[in-house]
């Protein structure tokens, strides 16, 4: 969380060779997320976005499609400007790297850097890929190949300039060591610092245009272009007026925090940071990569054909439901799985289920009992008053877990006190109580819809078009600007609701694909007989009941050392504390996990796995492709409470 009131938050620029994948909606989504998040701390915000269209794939897409690299960029781009409104991102400004105002940057810091001496030219021989834009020494590739890619190479020899990025490897190292914030998470900064042990070489910044002519031109030497990842990430301080506008890049470059894919963190962190050390700029206050979305234990990849179209996953089940599964199911800085199926189950469980069935009842019941407005609030009781010290302590974690780039845990907080408010509906059954104390019914159900309204706004920056739904069809209270101004008790009392129809329908589980039939072979296995039924297979009552699950809150969550797929976790059961390890590692980050619930084998036998003694078992589910899920109970219950 910004401490001084101002946040600049940016995407990387996206590469026009293609169309938007699931990867650019979540990166917008999560940078949006973040701006709106910030403005409703408070905070002054500027939210830069835009598209990255030189090079030598950009040229070879025009090419392959027969039309000037003007043309295909101007179409590519417009499609990824489309994609924003639609994915509902509040962006403050789209740059081009084909823009007049980005080229004069790119210009100027050439020139100077050249004037400096921080440029120069030299012959090179080396190994040149065509799909990672970039020469590789011998010692760098794998099995003679791009490490990048995994493409072919091509062996060139030629005169080009080079940027004397050795010579700030220590000034860069200096600052991430003595800067935590700078890039995170934490573990990405080590492998920067990793590479750099590696030893820091000067970068290659032009190609001949007899090689590559789609580029910025040289200002001190027209023969050549610039080096696409020189250009592009100056568009950071392009957008924000660097060397003109003076005012807009020193409101803004203090502030700077760049999310971006940990594919390119090395461009980043090393290139961008040593360019700008170079020009003698301030290096930005936070470089944040976060991880890719996998199908299976694959990367999305338009070579292998797994991407996801995120127009297509919004036209079915609606952008704020897409934008709610982005941010829930992946931990910044780990890789997360994707598919359908997990976000159908994801829009079910905690949307239709939690939120939009609490939103649904409480309606219901005022509209039934109490003419459809906002009854009396009343004198809070002692479920009442824990229920607003819920929504306080929500008020002072969200910040804090945002602050920390927890926003799946931010979501699964909010959710938690969701799942409180229909616990206390279940509890306390406001329509039975209303035959006999209406004022009492009126007081309980003022709790749930002023409990709704601080669930609004708190969710706003995750799914700002339906929170807006939730917020406005729940009566009159003032206009929240900040999260300072969101109080308990401003729901109008008397106010007419109007939640029409459910804010999110349950959604059918997508078919799953049928498998192509192998082909045939010389000699096909024999089938094995499945076994009838034995007695033994049915088990009596009395044996189910000698099972014994219960509710357990987990405190903590770690991994095992020694051990890939285990987490070890420490379960309040409420009288007593089990450490249980289960193997979760592939599948959850553990952090995620803290203060969430679970259902233990309580009286499973101990056995030791890895020399710790795991105290009973976790349940779980798996699905179709592979994902396991722990199981949860339907609804909050205390630790310790037996299931039966």
């Amino acid at each position: 969380m910004s401490v001084d009131g101002r946040y600049y938050i940016t995407t990387p620029i996206y590469y026009v060779n293609d169309r938007p994948h699931i990867g650019t909606a979540y990166c917008s989504a999560l940078a949006d997320t973040l701006a709106r998040f910030q403005r409703l701390f408070g905070n002054e915000t500027y939210f830069l976005t835009g598209t990255d269209e030189h090079g030598q794939k950009v040229e070879k897409a025009a090419l392959d499609r027969g039309i000037s690299p003007q043309a295909h960029c101007d179409e590519l781009s417009e499609a990824f400007r489309e994609l924003l409104p639609q994915m509902h991102v509040s962006n403050d400004d789209f740059i081009r790297t084909t823009e007049e105002r980005h080229k004069v940057v790119v210009r100027a810091a050439l020139q100077q850097l050249f004037d400096s001496g921080d440029i120069y030219a030299e012959d090179y021989e080396g190994w040149y890929s065509t799909a990672a834009e970039r020469f590789w020494t011998e010692k760098d590739l794998v099995n003679g190949k791009c490490p990048d890619s995994g493409q072919d190479v091509e062996k060139i020899v030629e005169r080009n300039y080079f940027f004397r990025m050795s010579k700030y490897s220590d000034q860069l190292r200096a600052h991430i060591e003595a800067n935590a914030e700078f890039i995170r998470p934490p573990h990405r900064a080590n492998e920067v610092l990793g590479f750099l042990d590696k030893g820091l070489q000067d970068l290659c910044i032009s190609r001949p245009k007899a090689r590559l002519a789609w580029g910025i031109e040289l200002p001190f030497d027209t023969d050549y272009v610039t080096y696409v990842w020189f250009d592009a990430l100056l568009n950071y301080i392009s957008a924000l007026g660097y060397g003109g506008d003076d005012d807009l890049f020193q409101t803004w470059w203090p502030h700077s925090n760049h999310l971006l894919g940990k594919d390119i963190l090395t461009t980043h962190s090393v290139y961008w940071t040593t360019i700008l050390l170079a020009l003698g700029v301030p290096l930005p206050k936070s470089i944040i990569a976060h991880g890719w979305w996998l199908r299976g234990e694959a990367k999305m990849s338009k070579s292998l054909g797994n991407v996801v179209s995120p127009l297509g996953m919004k036209d079915v089940y609606g952008a704020d439901v897409l934008r709610y599964f982005l941010m829930r199911d992946m931990v910044i800085g780990l890789d997360s799985d994707f598919s359908e199926a997990m976000l159908v189950r994801r829009n079910n469980s905690d949307l239709a289920n939690d939120l939009g069935n609490l939103a649904r009842r409480a309606a219901g019941l005022v509209d039934r009992y109490f003419d459809g407005k906002v009854p009396t609030e009343g004198a809070a009781g002692e479920e009442e008053r824990v229920l607003h010290e819920m929504a306080s302590a929500l008020r002072r974690r969200v910040p804090e877990l945002v602050g920390d780039l927890k926003i799946h845990s931010a979501i699964e907080e909010t959710l938690q006190f969701v799942r409180s408010l229909n616990k206390y509906v279940t509890d306390t059954a406001p329509f039975k109580v209303v035959k006999t104390d209406p004022a009492a019914a009126g007081r309980i159900l003022y709790t749930v819809l002023e409990g709704l309204r601080h669930v609004s706004w708190l969710l706003t920056p995750v799914m700002p078009m339906k929170m807006a739904e939730l917020h406005e069809g729940l009566g009159t209270s003032p206009a929240i600007t900040t999260l300072a101004s969101l109080q308990w008790g401003d729901l109008e009392e008397g106010s007419a609701i109007s939640m029409g129809k459910g804010l999110f329908p349950r959604a059918e589980p997508p078919e799953e694909a049928e498998e192509t039939p192998a082909e045939p072979q010389a000699k096909a296995p024999k089938k094995a007989k499945s076994k009838p039924k034995k007695d033994s297979d049915v088990i009596e009552f009395d044996d189910f009941l000698a099972v014994q699950l219960v509710v357990a809150d987990v405190k903590s969550c770690g991994p095992v050392e020694g051990a890939d797929k285990l987490l070890i976790f420490e379960l309040d059961l409420g009288t007593e504390t089990r450490t249980v390890l289960s193997g979760l590692a592939k599948h959850y980050a553990p952090e995620s996990l803290v203060g969430t619930q679970v259902v233990l084998v309580s009286n499973l036998k101990p056995r030791k796995i890895f020399g710790v003694e795991s105290q009973g078992m976790l349940l779980t589910t798996e699905d179709a492709e592979g994902g396991v899920h722990l199981l949860r109970p339907g609804a909050p219950a205390p630790a310790g409470t037996r299931i039966q």
